[in-house]
């Protein structure tokens, strides 16, 4: 008979050893980090190394070490280095790390059950309503991140307006088709939830934005009154608590107000901007937040816990559950035992879940709420220095206001035309980001292409911020059009 196996190291020792050095290697590797270019292209070499085929042999713990030290950790993405504002993203922290660490090691799936586990994932739930205002008796659900928190809450929304039970009956039962409404400016994911909800694209209508990138209120009053004559069942309002280009916010208190007058939902997208209730400064610019009957907000982005994690708040529990719990025999509440605690999977789509709370948790317990709210607080400062100082310099321009930490410029030196403008600032752009020292993305707003700095970063310093014009400038004159 063949001896039983197991994953468990064969030497405890020499498995702490080496273990204990990958953390050294880890708090080396954020230590130094301005040390190092911000992303690098990978040699032939390593990338071809990830076309290796299974290994079917083992490999020792201290050759696993090695390799990742060599092929992974000096090619990352690059967004938690303090010149990292491309796409909006939290820059992590040490000890959300370590808390992934241990929610591996205690392996706990939160699905739900009778353990500290889920009481933690709970209490997550209840110090992010806490933070942004929203009342105690609310519902959430801890998930993967934005997408799928305005998925939850766009559900539950669908499933409250349709008038009839739409799980049972599906959407071709409708009375009317219904209609969402959202400003141009958007999140790509809300088309995306709105067609995996089987609604269609042409239920979610695109409100036009003014100047300041926020939703017309008049145009969107007249949109629902023209889609009642239409046949359309309006049914929800998506505003938006910080846009993905601008980092603009919708008049959250006129939209509340509407959608209590019109009898619609009012669903908020905080991914960006919601946690911005944490801050001294930030939270004047979110008034209206908690009026909402939903809200997705990310804290893996301006609370920097690794990725991943996501939030959907929901106002009205019994509303939440109606659109997601499902108890078949394999999963029946007990009265005692394991199988007598709560089930988390009945808010939302997974009955696997990962035990995303406790680095929120660990890092909140660490640092303190209004340690966030003053890092906040301090990328809006930041984004609005960095306006400034373009403001000051003549071959700059500001495309769009900066509310948050956002800002939105172009390089535009005198005696470049128009039309040389774009492919100019996408070679400065791509020329920074080969060379290490910035990552910055490219947008456009209300048709002009431009560059779109997002420092949600608590690594950044208004050092960085100077490098960084220097950099353009030097780069865009290297370019030969100055």
């Amino acid at each position: 008979m063949d001896a039983e196996e197991t994953l468990d190291p064969a030497d405890w020792d020499e498995f702490a050893r080496i273990a204990h050095a990958m953390v050294d290697d880890a708090v080396a590797y954020t230590r130094g980090l301005r040390d190092r270019p911000l992303w690098r292209p990978m040699p032939a070499a390593v990338s071809e190394g990830y076309r290796a085929p299974v290994p079917h042999g083992p490999s020792s713990l201290a050759e696993v070490r090695r390799e990742l030290n060599e092929r992974l950790m000096p090619y990352p993405m690059g967004n938690v280095h303090p010149r990292f504002w491309m796409w909006y993203m939290g820059a992590s922290n040490l000890t959300g790390a370590l808390g992934d660490f241990l929610a591996a090691v205690q392996g706990s799936n939160l699905g739900g059950g009778n353990h500290a586990a889920t009481l933690m994932d709970g209490q997550v739930v209840d110090w992010l309503k806490e933070l942004l205002g929203f009342p105690p008796g609310a519902s959430g659900t801890l998930v993967s991140g934005g997408s799928v928190a305005n998925l939850i809450g766009l559900t539950v929304a669908r499933n409250v307006k349709a008038g009839i039970d739409l799980r049972e009956e599906g959407v071709a039962a409708l009375p009317r088709p219904l209609r969402f409404y959202g400003s141009d400016q958007i999140h790509s994911c809300h088309q995306k939830s709105i067609e995996t909800l089987g609604l269609g694209n042409r239920a979610l209508s695109r409100i036009p934005t003014g100047s300041d990138c926020r939703m017309d209120l008049d145009a969107l009053r007249r949109a629902i009154a023209d889609d009642r004559r239409g046949g359309w069942q309006p049914a929800c309002v998506i505003a938006t608590a910080g846009t993905v280009n601008t980092g603009a916010v919708d008049d959250l208190p006129a939209i509340a107000a509407l959608c209590r007058a019109e009898g619609l939902w009012m669903h908020v997208d905080g991914c960006i901007g919601a946690l911005g209730a944490l801050a001294p400064r930030g939270r004047r610019l979110l008034a209206g937040l908690a009026e909402a009957d939903s809200i997705a907000l990310d804290p893996h982005k301006w609370m920097h816990a690794p990725f991943e994690v996501g939030c959907a708040l929901i106002r009205d529990p019994k509303a939440h559950l109606r659109s997601f719990t499902l108890t078949p025999e394999y999963l029946e509440r007990a009265s005692r035992g394991i199988a007598s605690g709560d089930w988390l999977l009945d808010y939302g789509l997974q009955t696997s879940r990962g035990f995303r709370a406790l680095k929120v948790w660990m890092a909140l317990k660490e640092q303190g709420a209004d340690k966030f709210g003053r890092i906040i607080d301090q990328n809006i400062d930041q984004a609005h220095y960095f306006a400034d100082r373009l403001r000051a310099l003549p071959d700059f321009e500001l495309v769009a206001p900066v509310t948050l930490d956002i800002v939105c410029f172009r390089y535009r030196p005198e005696g470049v035309p128009e039309a040389e403008l774009k492919p100019l600032n996408t070679e400065i752009i791509l020329r920074l980001q080969e060379e290490g020292v910035a990552a910055l993305s490219d947008t456009t707003v209300h048709g002009v292409y431009c560059l779109r700095a997002a420092i949600a970063n608590h690594r950044t310093r208004r050092a960085d911020i100077d490098l960084v014009i220097d950099a353009i400038r030097r780069t865009g004159a290297g370019i030969g059009y100055r």
